[in-house]
């Protein structure tokens, strides 16, 4: 018999929540932000609108399903199921966050505060809830299946990111290492690569690509082609400079030899689950074979 689906409901601490977590009481906190000259009020006002889309949502999940909720700083431990359909509710960011956890299951992003979050992934009101569900489990085209990137050591460890990975020196001082693309390869010193998707290029890579005034095409969401950017790489008599931006098509990969101490690599900013490399190991970057079911309308 199959299991009814479960929506898992998927926050993080609002802004207010933290404030309060770090100083004890909330006069304690508009008491700190009183004497800079700021107001308790303005983060006060979008935690209200969290708490009431948080409200609406899981007023919406359908009465015969499962549920569960978790912040962003539980996901790494959560167990998603296949039948499992989860439900964001916060900045774009967050289903980034999230996605990494994944294995095909559908996304359905909420925004609760249109005046600040730009909803390339949570595009919902908290009221539409209820068809996007019926959307994700109908598997209809109202799904988009967004390109992902994997970067694996050759020791076999796996991550996957929505946006982009970052492969560099965990304190971000100079990063050594080989780099080879295609039947290219060079010597590098730098402050570390971005490796992304199309989702990705709406973000820190669109950033990349302004600041150097790059004349390349970024990918769409659901391109199978990724795009790469090294920051800030150093010429010397034995590091080159000549491999700085470029685009993986076609199943191509890019490597990565450390030639440093340590190398890290971690996806969509979460440095705290992140792939290291020692001297001499090797990571190898391209899509995904799994992608993202985000309902979107």
């Amino acid at each position: 018999m199959a299991l009814q689906p479960r929506a898992v409901l998927v926050h993080r601490r609002s802004e207010y929540d933290e404030l309060v977590a770090r100083h004890g009481t909330p006069q304690q906190a508009a008491h700190f932000l009183a004497e800079r000259g700021q107001s308790l009020d303005v983060v006060m006002g979008r935690h209200q609108l969290l708490a009431v889309a948080q409200a609406t949502v899981a007023a919406a999940v359908p009465t015969d399903w499962r549920r569960a909720e978790l912040e962003r700083a539980d996901l790494d431990r959560f167990i998603f199921g296949p039948e499992d359909v989860v439900v964001v509710v916060g900045q774009d960011g967050l289903v980034a966050n999230v996605a990494k956890y994944l294995d095909g299951q559908a996304v359905v992003g909420i925004n609760p505060d249109p005046q600040r979050n730009p909803g390339v992934l949570v595009p919902h009101p908290p009221e539409a809830t209820g068809p996007a569900l019926a959307a994700a489990i109908s598997r209809s085209d109202s799904i988009v299946q967004a390109t992902m990137v994997e970067a694996t050591t050759d020791d076999g460890q796996r991550l996957r990111a929505l946006n982009e990975v970052f492969i560099g020196h965990p304190s971000h001082q100079s990063a050594r290492y080989r780099l080879t693309v295609g039947a290219t390869e060079e010597l590098q010193s730098s402050s570390g690569l971005l490796v992304g998707t199309g989702t990705g290029a709406t973000g820190w890579l669109r950033s990349a690509h302004q600041e150097r005034q790059s004349q390349m095409t970024l990918p769409e969401r659901t391109d199978p082609r990724l795009c790469w950017f090294v920051r800030e790489a150093w010429p010397s008599p034995i590091t080159a400079t000549t491999l700085t931006e470029g685009s993986l098509d076609g199943g191509a990969r890019l490597e990565i030899v450390a030639e440093s101490d340590q190398l890290v690599c971690f996806g969509d900013g979460i440095e705290g689950d992140a792939l290291r490399l020692s001297w001499g190991q090797r990571l190898t970057i391209g899509v995904a074979s799994t992608r993202l079911n985000l309902v979107t309308r």
